[in-house]
């Protein structure tokens, strides 16, 4: 007899409790909602160490996502999202390589995102309205993000409180909990001073935003607190704790301030998105080394950085528009001492502008299949950080069922990227990374994309997406710390969407 799985259960138990409170006469109606997407990405990448002949990447995944509400009464709501069946064709339905052979691999490399379980839940929580009153509240995981999602996009546990029509058109303040310790319960402070073995305590975050509109312009205005308590073993949950290799030379987040402001202005057949953040903090962790995979950047306690982006879209006419894209993130121009940059705490990379150099949807984020260089295994910037980019695009429309999109985007660092290389032990394993003062760029290059989009009956939607990218110095030192492979990153993606 086949088993069946701890998840297959819990997903057709969760069945049968909605059928039961939508079909049971003695159970008060629920009013059932649904929607959600499938996604199949046919994916080829090469050249993304800028080396064509190491780098050659074939592969499908694909992307079941359910959301779901449950209505007792016009005042509340419980919502969840579900993912099923999702990930990588051929290795996501299979065990992971650690428990097939005992070695790492494809599947090893990402084994914290879940998919290869038949069900995995992102958001689970409920929402609620006071009755004759403008609050509503929402408690449990659900998704926070500020702005255009380039400092804080990410699934957290917490509650999130509106204000409708009071101040503004809606004021949310929200707190999560992003960290318990070290997975315990324990809040007790670690005795003495120095370096302790574990330090139990957590992480929080709190975020206030206020939403409002006047004539063709809707804004946000934005702070956010964050703090990690639990650095007295020197590790911080930001970036150590994410299972995940983000940029080299990262700091260490102890706490972390930001305040942002972001709109949309709508005239006539101009649309136009901007977004200003700055951030400020500590990195409590004096480290005198950057780690054996160039985690850490060492720096003086101090971090902070900014984010500055507008993009702009003119609609020449029913079928032709022209776009524009301008953005800069600030970045470190000393990482071996000094202050150190911050650009966001946490991200799942739907912040878009090019195809290859910044887009990095996180595997262990939202459980798809890494892309572009800011994936783990390239390692490149995500999102604005150190980065200076200029982009000019069309989207041409010949019938309504067809869209072609086509940009070309300058890259440049903000500050300098130098090169580096990786210090060993005498067992020849890496421990540490030289970087060189003398030898640096900020060409990071530039890049040609595309994306033709067809309705074959909607909602289903069949289209392919790609672009090159061609390095400068700057990308071969952030991405290999030498510039002495510039071979064209390129890839191409088909791609089928339905959303319901």
């Amino acid at each position: 007899m086949k088993k069946i799985s701890l998840s297959a259960v819990v997903f057709i138990f969760s069945v049968l409790l909605a059928n039961s409170f939508l079909f049971a006469d003695d159970t008060p109606k629920s009013k059932f909602s649904y929607s959600g997407v499938y996604k199949a990405l046919a994916q080829s990448q090469h050249a993304f160490r800028f080396d064509d002949k190491t780098y050659d990447d074939n592969y499908v995944n694909q992307m079941f996502r359910l959301n779901l509400g449950f209505a007792p009464n016009e005042f509340m709501t419980a919502i969840t999202r579900l993912d099923l069946a999702q990930g990588w064709w051929g290795v996501d339905n299979a065990l992971r390589s650690v428990q097939r052979t005992g070695t790492g691999g494809g599947s090893a490399l990402f084994d914290f995102k879940d998919t290869n379980f038949l069900l995995h839940v992102d958001q689970a929580y409920v929402e609620f309205n006071f009755p004759n009153s403008p609050v509503t509240a929402r408690v449990g995981r659900m998704w926070y993000g500020l702005g255009n999602k380039i400092m804080v996009d990410n699934n957290y546990d917490g509650i999130q409180i509106d204000l409708k029509d009071v101040v503004g058109k809606k004021l949310t303040f929200s707190w999560a909990r992003v960290s318990e310790g070290v997975d315990g319960l324990s809040d007790i402070e670690p005795e003495g001073d120095g370096p302790v073995a574990a330090d139990p305590r957590d992480a929080d975050l709190l975020t206030l935003n206020f939403h409002n509109k006047t004539g063709g312009l809707s804004y946000d205005v934005y702070g956010m607190y964050y703090i990690d308590r639990s650095t007295r073993d020197m590790t911080a949950y930001v970036p150590d704790m994410l299972q995940f290799f983000r940029a080299r030379y990262t700091p260490q987040i102890t706490d972390l301030i930001a305040i942002g402001i972001s709109g949309k202005y709508q005239a006539d057949k101009l649309t136009v998105i901007g977004e200003f953040d700055y951030l400020t903090g500590s990195d409590d962790i004096a480290n005198t080394t950057h780690g054996p995979k160039q985690m850490w950047d060492i720096n003086d306690g101090n971090i902070s950085g900014f984010n500055a982006y507008t993009k702009a879209t003119y609609a020449a006419t029913d079928k032709l528009s022209f776009g524009a894209v301008a953005g800069m993130g600030s970045g470190d121009d000393d990482l071996t001492g000094g202050s150190g940059n911050v650009n966001k705490l946490r991200t799942s990379g739907f912040f878009y502008i090019t195809e290859i150099w910044e887009d990095s949807i996180m595997p262990d984020e939202e459980g798809i299949s890494p892309q572009g260089l800011g994936a783990p295994n390239v390692r490149g910037y995500r999102e604005l950080e150190n980065t200076t980019a200029l982009q000019a695009n069309a989207t041409f429309k010949p019938i309504p069922k067809l869209s072609l999109f086509l940009s070309y985007t300058w890259l440049k660092a903000t500050q300098p990227i130098h090169a580096w290389s990786v210090v060993t032990d005498i067992d020849g394993n890496a421990v540490d990374a030289a970087i060189d003062p003398d030898i640096y760029a900020d060409d990071i290059g530039s890049e040609i994309d595309f994306n033709f989009k067809y309705v074959i009956q909607k909602p289903l939607v069949l289209g392919l997406r790609g672009g090159v990218f061609f390095p400068g110095d700057a990308a071969g030192y952030l991405i290999n710390g030498q510039n002495n492979l510039d071979d064209p990153a390129w890839e191409l993606k088909g791609y089928l969407v339905m959303k319901f």
